[in-house]
Order: C-alpha cells, then structure tokens, then sequence
C-alpha cells in the first residue's frame, strides 16, 4: 500500500527536481478483526516523538536505518555496519521498496499476493 501510494503521487513530490533529497512519510495503518489492512491516512509531516517505551527503541533505529538508505552512499559512513553487496536492500529492520536509480521495485502482485523477485 505505501508504494501503491508513493508511486501514485511521485510525479508531485520533490516539484524543484532537487537532487540528493528525500522526505519522511507517516503511514497510517487500520487493521480490522478480518485481519485485512486499511490505509487511513499518509502525513508528510509525522510526529515522530517517543508515545511509549517502545517507540524508544523503534524510532532511533528507523533514523539509523534511514540514514544508511539516504545518506551513507552519498557520503562516506563513519561507522562500517555496513550492509553486503548481496542484502544492499534490506536495511536493519526496514527494506527499501521502491528506487529507480537501483532497479528496486518491491511492489506486491496483488493477484497473487507474493512480491516478484
């Protein structure tokens, strides 16, 4: 659902063309007692405080991961936890889902409920 919607807006995000950028998105996530998933609303300002004492450990990681993602082939890292050549795309706990450049696209097949390889 986040790539479905990122890939539906794209043509609007970024409207400088400015390179070398990128910008954080809340998605927000309604799950109903069918186990079915529902996007409730995309916020391209979230709140990314600590609610609770797990978000203490969930929100710095996603800073860390994020900034592998953005930053790290940009510049030089300082630290080398670096991911190998054969997992490039799977960060921490977070994948990358979708870039041009890199010939990702992780979007799922919704007839067959699998993502491609």
């Amino acid at each position: 659902m986040a790539l479905d919607c990122y890939l539906s807006a794209k043509q609007s995000l970024n409207p400088n063309k400015r390179g070398n950028s990128y910008e954080l998105l809340g998605f927000d996530f309604m799950i109903d007692e069918d186990f079915r998933t529902w996007l409730i609303e995309v916020n391209t300002n979230p709140y990314i405080g600590l609610h609770n004492k797990g978000m203490s450990h969930i929100i710095p990681e996603m800073f860390k991961d994020m900034h592998k993602i953005t930053i790290d082939p940009i510049f030089d890292p300082e630290t080398t936890d670096l991911p190998s050549e054969e997992n490039d795309f799977k960060i921490g706990k977070f994948d990358l889902l979708y870039s041009r450049e890199k010939g990702v696209n992780k979007r799922r097949d919704p007839q067959e409920g699998v993502y491609p390889i």
